[in-house]
């Protein structure tokens, strides 16, 4: 019996040696991802020319100091190579493509509907019926 408990404990642990095969991550390596991204954020943030602050605010989720640490590094390698900080385009592009859908909207909302235009047709809609004067009234 205590053969077949070794075998058993050693088939686990090989199992369980495998599961970063499995997707699962090990706490280390999550860690370090996180980091890298945060890193990554920093230094985006700072050749975009965004002060740290908005950065902070706009990835609330990323570790502030792994962020800092990739802006200083982006910082001081701009400083050494004189590197200028690239203007964001994406919000330029989506001001203007904002104010593209609501020049649509205006011009749509100022054409008048086809069931609203007046051609000179007469309304097709059914009038109420006139009752005849010389109706009874139905009693039972």
């Amino acid at each position: 019996m205590p053969r077949l408990a070794i075998i058993a404990t050693s088939f686990a642990v090989l199992l369980l040696t495998g599961c970063e095969m499995l997707g699962m991550e090990s706490a280390e390596k999550q860690a370090a991802a996180r980091d890298a991204e945060g890193k990554a954020v920093g230094a985006a943030c700072r050749h975009a020319g965004r002060a740290i602050e908005d950065c902070y605010l706009l990835n609330k989720r990323a570790d502030k100091a792994a962020i800092f640490a990739g802006w200083r590094d982006m910082n001081d390698y701009m400083r050494e190579n004189k590197i200028d900080s690239v203007a964001p385009q994406l919000l330029t592009q989506l001001a203007s493509l904002k104010a593209a859908e609501a020049k649509a909207a205006e011009a749509k909302a100022a054409e008048p509907k086809a069931s609203e235009a007046d051609d000179g047709v007469a309304d097709k809609r059914a009038s109420p019926k006139a009752k005849p004067k010389d109706a009874k009234p139905h009693t039972s």
